[in-house]
């Protein structure tokens, strides 16, 4: 039996992948691996639905790839340090595997 919070495990991996596995969450993670945004700031570049877009921030909350901090009434979303970025800044490692927007 596999641990599965334990990083490298198949378990922990694919549920990583799974929540990874949608375009608009990539395109999210791309953006706020730049630096912390607001969810104006997201939308100004998605250009979704309101309730969308808080959808797929929420699955990337719910995976621990993104946070979410008070700001005044509006929200600042940022990447998650504890998924080790490259030293590009451009992929994700997941301690699985090596996730790159290249």
């Amino acid at each position: 039996m596999t641990d599965s919070k334990n990083l490298s495990s198949p378990d922990f991996c694919a549920r990583q992948l799974k929540v990874l596995a949608d375009a608009t969450r990539l395109s999210v993670l791309k953006i706020l691996m730049e630096g912390p945004k607001h969810v104006g700031e997201l939308n100004s570049v998605l250009k979704l639905e309101q309730s969308l877009l808080s959808h797929h921030l929420k699955i990337l909350r719910d995976a621990g790839f993104v946070e979410a901090q008070r700001d005044g009434k509006a929200v600042l979303y940022h990447f998650v340090s504890t998924h080790r970025q490259d030293n590009t800044g451009k992929a994700i490692d997941l301690g699985c595997c090596l996730l790159s927007f290249e």
